[in-house]
């Protein structure tokens, strides 16, 4: 039996040593490096891009997944700059989304941050858009206009030329206003629809439910660390930090998680 054993296990080893570093690590829907996610970021920031933790979610869960990613963002100046300790505007400064954005990129090439201008969807199998006030205050006038707001004009066409190709889109948080606004009759979710304070967090935006509402979009009701998946529109949704908590981030990287895992099996139909 010892002797089985020891054969097995240098057997899995001669394999493994044949194989990539990354064989290990495969996700549920690893087919390694053939699916090519785009993600679009507004700035840096929770406050007034897109917020720190959903972006390297994003990218951790495709790179788990087996994906390869390429990043965007509008080259162009963002609404405000906010001082994140204070959360209010800071005074006398004016910060462009694609070099905020280029926070998130860690490489060269490919993996540095693209022009959102750039982005043709025949060349990608799916999109994401990671939440954060970024997508309220500079990739649509959301903050000003509400539910008659106008999306930036690269990304209105993006979410469009995705939807129209069948291709799946991804969004996190408060990215469903991007595409409720232009998509018709789609099914998302942005988590709870009332405020309920609990000692785990609570649902400070749950307004902007409403909205999306009044957009002719269906919200359904999800917990942070699900997702919801329409899947005629192919489109998947998680509330991400429309629930706000100061300790249980890892509901977040879940959620995440989860909409990334849906877009990816989406896009290998």
């Amino acid at each position: 039996m010892l002797a089985t054993r020891t054969l097995l296990s240098k057997k899995t080893l001669g394999v493994l040593s044949r194989q990539p570093a990354c064989f290990v690590h495969h996700g549920d829907y690893g087919n390694w490096g053939n699916t090519n996610v785009a993600v679009v970021f507004s700035g840096c920031g929770w406050w007034d891009g897109t917020d720190v933790h959903e972006g390297v979610y994003t990218m951790y869960h495709l790179s788990r997944n087996g994906a390869r990613f390429q990043m965007f963002a509008p080259n162009q100046q963002q609404m405000h700059v906010m001082d994140h300790m204070k959360k209010q505007p800071a005074s006398g400064e004016n910060r462009n989304m694609m070099m905020e954005s280029a926070r998130f990129s860690h490489g060269q090439g490919k993996m540095q941050m693209q022009d959102l201008s750039m982005l043709d969807a025949n060349s990608f199998d799916a999109v994401i858009f990671p939440g954060g006030h970024g997508i309220i205050k500079n990739l649509s006038s959301f903050m000003k206009d509400g539910k008659d707001c106008k999306l930036q004009n690269d990304v209105e066409r993006v979410l469009k030329d995705f939807h129209r190709s069948r291709k799946p889109i991804g969004l996190s948080s408060m990215a469903p206003v991007l595409a409720c606004r232009v998509l018709p009759s789609i099914e998302v979710t942005m988590g709870y629809e009332r405020d309920e304070n609990t000692r785990w967090g609570n649902w400070p935006h749950t307004n902007m439910v409403q909205t999306v509402k009044n957009m002719g979009a269906r919200h359904n009701v999800r917990e942070p660390y699900e997702a919801y998946v329409d899947e005629k529109n192919k489109v998947v949704s998680t509330p991400s930090f429309m629930w706000d908590t100061d300790y249980h981030y890892h509901y977040i990287f879940d959620g995440i998680g989860n909409m990334v895992k849906h877009v990816m099996r989406m896009s290998t139909k």
